[in-house]
């Protein structure tokens, strides 16, 4: 009982420690690896190699199928390049098995004391985490000898023996229980190398141990397509296509089977050998024969799995991926793109205001409340989303990020409620009451709102690029708001002096609604002061310095 813990436990730790280093690099090097997934990917070649290189990077083939299906999910690949970086997964994952097998018992002592020497001292820079990535590999050295050393007394035992004696060599069986094996140890490269020992021992034979392997790869398949269940239909389709090619790939091999391991066994080679140089022959070449096939299987998964259309009245957050959650450079640009869709939302909303206030249109009410809906769930979403995220693990840099997010959808949340508020007492003015602004009131109001949606605009941009010269331009842009606000409510108390009739009946509604636009404004300025603190705090003082008058005399109305 104590050996067969120790062996789950061995595996165990291989699996923890093939974590611990995709989560590291994705860490360190996720920008430059979603780039290099992302972009130039149109030729089918190149897709291929990209997903042998990230493979081989992250040590995980699921790892790669996170990131590609992620990247499908949000629109930012299409099918077929997808399907052929899964074929570059399959082949990256042999290679490192391959790798794996050498002799590297000096280097895990070595990799997890410098590791954990790095990580501890240096944990929110750059190489903390590769002193992280250094543990991870030290685990997986280390965990795959106690495999082997675990596997040999429970190979001895007789049970084991006649267990495994059931395993004839029906393909089918064998490639069951591999992927039994891969599912159980959630990892193929656990699986195959578990199989290797086992060949290795003599407890079953080189036919069982490649009907293993084959299972092994199909496993991975099931595993990444059930991983998906939470994703897009888009996501899905690319782990679909992955475990249809692994699935081809055991049919095709069936007639071959028999005389190809009959070949092997007259070689005179290590069993353990054999296995994993069959892994890495047999995924190398099902997937270069299988490239072709990209465009014909991305037609296929896409009939198999068709998209539907969201009927959902609510919005739904597009980009705010679970899987990119252990990444933070991915994950907080996710959560950028989606706080930039309530900017979007903003906007329309600003829109249906100057809409009213100039009279081209009157039933806004359901429109407005539904935008202000959408809004209020894309917030949440967000909001949770970055809760999810490992606060103690962000660099001081991703920490920053993190909190102008917030701070900016916590903004863009609060200007949706005060616009929805604001058309509702404009409506009611105009269906209740039946008063209108006077015209020059309503000049007035219509050239604030005008220079609030441009505020908005370029907002949006400076926390977007966190560029100090917009962000200075903001705040000149907001003192002259400020300026323009003071001088129209003295304008209008003129007009109230003067007893315009017009001016009197809406007198209050037009002093709120000037100063619920000051309270926008401030708003959505906001972004300005994170960017600059952090780069030129100088630039807030001509805030306090540059006198209202001049402002005004220089820009006018």
């Amino acid at each position: 009982m104590l050996t067969l813990l120790n062996l789950l436990s061995a595996v165990a730790l291989l699996i923890w420690g093939t974590h611990i280093v995709r989560t590291g690099i994705l860490r360190v090097y996720g920008t430059a690896l979603r780039r290099l997934l992302s972009q130039n990917m149109s030729r089918r070649p190149l897709a291929f190699i990209a997903g042998i290189l990230v493979t081989a990077v992250v040590q995980s083939s699921n790892a790669t199928a996170m990131l590609t299906t992620s990247f499908v999910g949000q629109g930012l690949m299409a099918l077929t390049p997808a399907l052929a970086i899964m074929l570059g997964a399959d082949v990256g994952t042999a290679l490192m098995s391959r790798v794996l097998t050498f002799d590297l018992s000096w280097l895990s002592p070595l990799l997890i004391f410098l590791g954990v020497i790095f990580f501890l001292s240096r944990k929110q820079t750059r190489l903390g985490q590769m002193g992280r990535v250094g543990i991870g590999l030290g685990l997986i050295i280390l965990a795959l000898q106690l495999i082997v050393e675990a596997a040999a007394p429970i190979t001895q035992a007789q049970g084991v023996k006649v267990l495994f004696a059931s395993l004839t060599g029906d393909i089918l069986l064998d490639a069951l229980v591999g992927a039994l094996f891969a599912m159980v140890s959630y990892s193929s490269l656990a699986a195959v190398l578990l199989t290797a020992t086992l060949a290795e021992a003599g407890v079953i034979s080189l036919p069982v141990a490649i009907g293993l392997v084959i299972g092994a790869n199909v496993g991975s398949g099931l595993l990444a397509f059930m991983s998906t269940n939470m994703q897009n239909t888009a996501g899905r389709q690319v782990a679909l296509g992955s475990l249809l090619y692994k699935l081809l790939g055991l049919i095709l091999v069936i007639p071959v089977l028999d005389p190809l391991a009959h070949w092997m066994d007259s070689l005179n080679y290590d069993p353990q050998a054999l296995v994993i140089g069959f892994h890495v022959i047999y995924n190398s070449l099902r997937c270069v024969i299988m490239l072709p096939s990209v465009g014909w299987m991305s037609r296929l998964c896409a009939w198999m799995l068709p998209q539907r259309p969201d009927t959902q009245g609510s919005a739904k957050p597009r980009h705010l991926d679970p899987a990119a959650l252990g990444t933070p450079s991915l994950a907080l640009a996710n959560a950028v793109r989606e706080t930039l869709r309530i900017g979007d939302i903003i906007e329309a909303m600003l829109g249906a205001m100057g809409n009213v206030l100039r009279g081209t249109q009157t039933a806004v009410t359901q429109q407005v409340r539904s935008l202000n809906d959408d809004a209020e769930a894309l917030y949440s979403s967000i909001k949770l989303y970055l809760a999810q995220m490992p606060r103690e693990d962000l660099g001081e840099q991703d920490s920053r990020r993190w909190a102008e997010i917030i701070e900016l959808a916590i903004n863009l949340k609060l200007s949706a409620d005060l616009i929805e508020r604001m058309l509702r007492k404009v409506q009611q003015q105009k269906t209740s009451q039946r008063r209108s602004f006077s015209e020059v009131g309503l000049e007035e109001l219509a050239g604030l709102h005008s220079q609030l949606l441009a505020n908005l605009r370029l907002g949006l941009s400076v926390f977007l690029s966190g560029d100090p010269e917009s962000a200075r331009q903001l705040l000149r842009e907001k003192r002259r708001f400020r300026a323009q606000e003071r001088r129209l409510a003295h304008a209008h108390v003129s007009r109230l002096q003067r007893k315009v009739v017009q001016s009197i009946e809406t007198s209050s509604l037009h002093l709120e609604l000037i100063a619920d636009m000051k309270r926008l404004n401030s708003l959505f300025c906001g972004s300005a002061y994170v960017v600059l603190e952090n780069t030129d705090t100088g630039a807030l003082l001509p805030e306090r310095q540059q006198p209202v008058d001049e402002l005004d005399v220089n820009h006018p109305a």
